[in-house]
Parts: structure tokens; C-alpha cells; sequence
């Protein structure tokens, strides 16, 4: 029961930490939805699960490719995902230096909403990837099934958030932020955790 716990705790935390940024994707396409009516929620809904299915299943394979690399390397992954999270810091600072604001989601329907999924987290397939290395098929089929009911809270939250400008406002702002922090943050653990520092 303890290793259900754990396991269903570590795929909340894998899940919320690599989809903070699509939180603000589904807040701003459910503005969209209430100023423009397009994409409808229906459309939203949908296609971030196709978008989340196709990232997962693309991490699945990589992680059976992964099979032909020895375990205790395997944790060297972890330097990509705090690659994606430095690159996405300096391109942070880069933007406020500038004065420039991030560009507005533009999405009309089921296919643009899976897209835009797909290209916002493709990024996740480095941390996925490694995860579902290690885990076994009991663990990886739990970890699916929270997956699952996450992105529905996902998209019930950015429905809510998407009805108050001034939380999207607040979002956007901090999000920036969160999102580089998160990805080097989860980098670190797997390469921790992988013990391949100390090899």
C-alpha cells in the first residue's frame, strides 16, 4: 500500500511540475473560448488529452529504447531537463530585459488544441522518458491512470482560471518563473536519485 502511495504521489508530483506552463495554455484558451468562441471547451478538453496521450506514448518508446542503456546511467538524463529549464531562464531574463510579453495561444479546434499541447510539452518527454524507464509496468500503469484524472482537473482549472482575467494576469506573470525553477528542480532529483553522481 505504501508503494501505491508513493507511486501515485511521485506521478502528482512528475505530472504538476511538468504541466504548470500548459495550466496557462488551458486558462488562456478558455479566455479565448469566452471572447471569441473558439476553440469550444469540448475542443479543449479533447485535445489536451490527445496532446498528453501522444507525449506519453512518445515517452514509452523512448523509454524501451532506453533498454540498451545500462541502469546506472540512465540518470544522466537528468541533464536535460535542467538543460530546457537554464534555456528557458535565460530566455526569461532575455524577454523581461527586453520588455517583451509572451505571445497569446492561438488555437481554433481539436487538432490546433492537441498541437499546441504537443509543442508546449515536448520539453516533458525528457523528464517522462526516464521516469518510465525505471518504473515497472504496475507502477507505469498507475502513474497513466493519475495522468489521466490530472489532465481533467487541468482543464477543469484552467476553466475556472479562464474565467478571471486578473488570475491569468497573475499566472502569466509568476509562471515564467515557476516553470524553469520546476524543470532544473526534477532534473536534479532524477540525477540524485539515478545515484549517478557518485559513479
Amino acid at each position: 500500500m505504501d508503494q501505491l502511495i508513493g507511486t501515485v504521489a511521485a506521478a502528482v508530483g512528475v505530472f504538476a511540475g511538468t504541466n504548470v506552463d500548459d495550466l496557462i495554455v488551458l486558462t488562456v484558451l478558455f479566455l479565448t473560448f469566452r471572447t471569441s468562441g473558439k476553440p469550444r471547451p469540448w475542443q479543449i478538453v479533447l485535445g489536451q488529452y490527445t496532446g498528453i496521450g501522444v507525449l506519453v506514448a512518445a515517452s514509452a518508446v523512448a523509454a524501451l529504447g532506453l533498454s540498451v542503456v545500462p541502469d546506472q546511467w540512465v540518470g544522466l538524463l537528468g541533464l536535460v531537463p535542467i538543460a530546457l529549464g537554464v534555456r528557458s531562464l535565460v530566455r526569461t531574463i532575455r524577454a523581461r530585459n527586453d520588455g517583451e510579453e509572451p505571445s497569446a495561444v492561438v488555437a481554433s479546434g481539436l487538432f490546433s488544441v492537441a498541437a499546441v499541447t504537443v509543442a508546449n510539452g515536448a520539453d516533458n518527454i525528457s523528464v517522462y522518458t526516464p521516469m518510465f524507464r525505471t518504473l515497472g509496468v504496475g507502477d507505469s500503469l498507475v502513474t497513466l491512470a493519475v495522468f489521466m484524472v490530472l489532465v481533467g482537473l487541468w482543464c477543469a482549472a484552467g476553466a475556472w482560471l479562464g474565467g478571471h482575467r486578473r488570475i491569468i494576469a497573475v499566472v502569466e506573470r509568476f509562471g515564467h518563473w515557476i516553470v524553469p525553477a520546476v524543470f532544473i528542480a526534477i532534473g536534479t532529483i532524477i540525477l540524485v536519485e539515478s545515484g549517478v553522481l557518485t559513479r
